[in-house]
C-alpha cells in the first residue's frame, strides 16, 4: 500500500486577509492545497462565498473589513489557534501630490497600515509558538513612485513594522517576514486605470519596466507565501522577499 503524500501544512490553521481575489485568493488556495485549513476574509459576501467554494472544505469565509476593529474582533473570535497569518488586505489609488486629500491618505493608511497592525495585534493571543506571520508589502517600498506616494509610503511602513515585530516576537518563536511583489496581473492592478483601454496601457507599461518583460502571476506570489509559511524558512525572520521579476534588483 502506498504511503499518502503529506502536505507541507497538514493539520495547520491559516488566516488570509483580503482573500477574495488576486494574491490573497491564490495564497489561500496554495496553503489549502498543502493541507492547511484556511480562514479567508473579504469585504464582499458574494466574492467571499465564491472564493470559499473554489477551495472547498478546507476553507472558511468570514466577511470583514480589516480597517474595522469590530470586524477584526469577530474574525479572531471564530479562530482558536493560528499557525500562519498572511496579512494581505490592502489597496491604493493614484494621486499626484497636489491632488492628495485627507480622505485619500486616511483610506490608504487605515487599510494598509492600520488594518495590518490591528490584524496582527488581535491575532497575537492565537498565534502558536513557531507560527509564521507574513505581511504583503510591495517592491515600491524602496522606490520613488510618481502619483503613488501615499501607497508607497504605506508599504514602506509595513516593511519597518515587519522588522520591529520580528524583534519583538522572536522570544515567542514567532517569525515575521514580508513579501514584496512587483506588478502582478490582478483585478486590483487593472482597477487602478479608469477604463479598459487605460488598463491595457497601464499593464503594458508596467510589464515593460520589469526585466523579465512581463507581469507576475498571483500563483507566483502564493508560492513565496507558502515558503514563508512552511518549515522551509524556519531560520528567517525580519526579512523581505522581492518577487518582482528583478524590477527592484536589476
Amino acid at each position: 500500500m502506498e504511503t499518502p503524500i503529506m502536505g507541507q501544512l497538514d493539520g495547520k490553521t491559516a488566516l488570509v486577509t483580503g482573500a477574495t481575489s488576486g494574491i490573497g485568493l491564490a495564497a489561500a488556495r496554495r496553503l489549502a492545497a498543502e493541507g492547511a485549513h484556511v480562514h479567508l476574509t473579504g469585504r464582499r459576501q458574494d466574492a467571499l462565498d465564491a472564493a470559499v467554494a473554489s477551495i472547498g472544505d478546507r476553507a472558511t469565509g468570514i466577511r470583514a473589513d480589516v480597517s474595522d476593529l469590530a470586524d477584526l474582533d469577530r474574525v479572531m473570535a471564530s479562530i482558536d489557534e493560528l499557525d500562519v497569518l498572511f496579512a494581505n488586505a490592502g489597496g491604493g489609488e493614484f494621486a499626484a501630490l497636489g491632488d492628495i486629500t485627507w480622505a485619500h491618505y486616511a483610506d490608504t493608511f487605515n487599510t494598509n497600515v492600520g488594518g495590518t497592525i490591528f490584524t496582527v495585534q488581535k491575532a497575537l493571543p492565537r498565534l502558536k509558538r513557531g507560527a509564521s506571520v507574513i505581511v504583503t508589502s510591495s517592491n515600491i517600498d524602496t522606490k520613488g513612485a510618481a502619483a503613488f506616494s501615499v501607497y508607497a509610503a504605506s508599504k514602506a511602513a509595513l516593511r519597518s513594522l515587519t522588522r520591529s515585530w520580528a524583534a519583538e516576537l522572536v522570544d515567542r518563536g514567532i517569525r515575521v517576514n514580508s513579501i514584496a511583489p512587483g506588478p502582478i496581473a490582478t483585478p486590483g492592478l487593472s482597477g487602478l486605470a479608469p477604463d479598459p483601454e487605460g488598463a491595457e496601457q497601464l499593464l503594458k507599461g508596467l510589464a515593460a519596466g520589469v526585466p523579465m518583460n512581463r507581469l507576475g502571476r498571483p500563483e507566483e506570489i502564493a508560492d513565496a507565501v507558502l515558503f514563508l509559511a512552511s518549515d522551509s524558512s524556519t531560520f528567517m525572520t525580519g526579512a523581505e522577499i522581492y518577487v518582482d521579476g528583478g524590477a527592484s534588483q536589476v
